[in-house]
């Protein structure tokens, strides 16, 4: 059993780690003289990405690089899929410029690039892995990305409010540290537990990163999306999904494959369509119809259905 406690107590840790360190980070960039602006464009939008990114790492040093992919994949699916939809069934997304201008595209260019680089036996006659050099790109990309956000970010991008410029110094420091520490500690006890939790039960770590890691990763955003919708500020949840999408696969699985290169099994390309299907529903929804630039709440419903029918096929076919 004691791997089950390892399993839950990580997760808390690594959440609470992950707040602390945003916390902290972000009363640093005040006390630095940062804006608001280029706070919530980093520390904070990186920060909904930090447990992903923090499991991953853990997964590759390892070596179980099937639960950093299947993390990523999964992560993504639920942001898309599950997130969106609960936010929009609440109260109808209207989106903001930078995402119908941005996002949505630098979501799609995201998924088409994995596809690409992780069928390298489809394309450049080679083994399917993604290997150092792929993560180079990704990173690469990921710094375009940053680029593009402070370049052409305007009056409807979404900053963060910080509360934190009174913090202390002490203060500041402890939350970075001890974030830190959570942040360490938690991913590590995950992923050691999931490799017993999923021998045990005779489930695959891709299975396990795809599904429950998956899940539990994006509960705060979720929770934050759903805070979000019942306060009518969607548009606030479709860009951080969003973003979160873009950064799970430029940072989060690009520093992954460059610490440990991580093989591509071909039966992922099924959730990989999925996500790029879901990416392009998404993007037609925002253009198309006479509630151009809104997903509905009936749109949102068909959102949260496609979710639950690929967790009812991924159980099915385990």
């Amino acid at each position: 059993m004691t791997e089950y406690f390892l399993f839950i107590a990580g997760f808390f840790i690594l959440i609470t780690g992950a707040k602390y360190l945003v916390d902290g980070a972000s009363a640093a960039g005040v006390k630095l003289g940062l804006s608001q602006m280029v706070i919530g464009l980093t520390i904070v939008a990186i920060g909904t990405s930090l447990p992903e990114l923090m499991i991953n790492v853990f997964a590759s040093i390892s070596g179980n690089t099937d639960l950093a992919i299947g993390n990523v994949v999964g992560s993504n699916l639920m942001n898309t899929l599950l997130i969106i939809g609960i936010t929009a069934a609440i109260y109808p997304i209207h989106a903001v410029k930078s995402v119908y201008k941005r996002d949505v595209w630098l979501n799609l260019l995201a998924i088409a690039t994995l596809i690409m680089l992780a069928n390298d036996r489809l394309i450049f006659k080679g083994p399917n892995i993604i290997d150092q050099l792929d993560g180079a790109i990704l990173l690469v990309l990921f710094v375009y990305v940053l680029y593009l956000i402070f370049s052409k970010s305007n009056s409807d991008q979404n900053t963060h409010k910080i509360s934190q410029a009174t913090m202390s110094w002490v203060r500041t420091i402890l939350f970075v540290v001890g974030g830190t520490a959570g942040l360490y500690f938690g991913g590590k006890w995950i992923v050691d537990s999931t490799t017993v939790i999923g021998a045990r039960l005779g489930i695959s770590d891709s299975m396990m990163g795809l599904t429950v890691i998956a899940i539990a990763t994006s509960l705060p955003e979720l929770a934050t999306s759903i805070v979000a919708a019942m306060n009518k500020k969607t548009d606030i949840a479709l860009g951080n999904a969003l973003g979160s999408n873009i950064f799970n696969i430029f940072l989060v699985l690009g520093l992954s494959s460059v610490i440990q290169p991580i093989p591509f099994d071909i039966s992922l390309n099924v959730q990989l369509i999925l996500l790029l299907a879901s990416g392009f529903f998404i993007t037609i929804l925002i253009y198309v119809g006479k509630t151009s630039k809104t997903i509905t709440r009936i749109e949102g419903s068909i959102l949260i259905f496609l979710y639950l029918a690929f967790m009812v096929w991924m159980i099915q076919s385990q």
